[in-house]
């Protein structure tokens, strides 16, 4: 599935919610659903650097495709990461460096974070994509 149709499916599943209450608990029930990260990469140079809570993110490169798995040590946190890795796991490292994250906007996330948690979301999807130009430069 393309990173444009995911992000789509993503926006369409919070349209279901009507308050804000169950879409912040609909992000924590994501979280619960992460893969979870080995613990050998729960390291320091792992760890995404402007975010309140720790936040561990491992890539690894499949067929060509960018495979994440990430863990924090909060539960909205850990939601975040969910729904970054839902939409840019199993991707190729162009189509991640092009993507853009508008969906976060219109699904509300930023407006309704406080400002730490909307910097660490923020530094989520740069982690990401400097990930995915990491492994595009190394193809």
């Amino acid at each position: 599935m393309k990173i444009q149709e995911i992000q789509e499916e993503i926006i369409d599943e919070f349209a279901m919610f009507d308050e804000w209450d169950e879409r912040y608990q609909y992000v924590i029930d994501l979280g619960k659903s992460l893969p979870l990260i080995d613990e050998q990469y729960k390291t320091e140079n792992n760890i995404i650097k402007g975010c309140q809570s720790k936040v561990w993110l491992h890539a690894d490169q499949k067929d060509g495709n960018i495979v994440f798995t990430a863990d924090s040590d909060a539960i909205l946190t850990k939601g975040l990461i969910a729904i970054m890795i839902r939409v840019f796991s199993n991707q190729k490292p162009e189509a991640i460096l092009e993507a853009n994250t508008d969906f976060v906007d219109e699904i509300g996330l930023k407006e309704h974070l406080s400002p730490t948690r909307a910097n660490g979301l923020v530094s989520m999807i740069k982690q990401i994509k400097m990930y995915a130009l990491a492994f595009s430069a190394k193809n």
